[in-house]
């Protein structure tokens, strides 16, 4: 199987369980200056988990870009 097939398989499997299929944020996200890149697929629903947006959905699923680094808090 191709990568874009096993994306499919997954999105299509939660999509017959009434998820919405939502697109992926950007790597770099441009409306949050408190984020310098996406490093979960939840970051699209800041909002929503802080209480300043809304959805017309409650279940949601997508294959989201992101950049995974280690060490960043090994000095913090």
């Amino acid at each position: 199987m191709t990568s874009r097939e096993i994306r499919n398989q997954f999105l299509n499997f939660f999509k017959g369980k009434n998820h919405k299929i939502v697109s992926s944020s950007p790597v770099v996200p441009f409306d949050d200056p408190t984020l310098l890149f996406t490093n979960a697929g939840m970051n699209q629903f800041k909002d929503v988990f802080l209480g300043k947006g809304k959805r017309d959905y409650t279940r949601a699923v997508d294959t989201q870009k992101c950049i995974r680094v280690s060490g960043k808090y090994k000095y913090l």
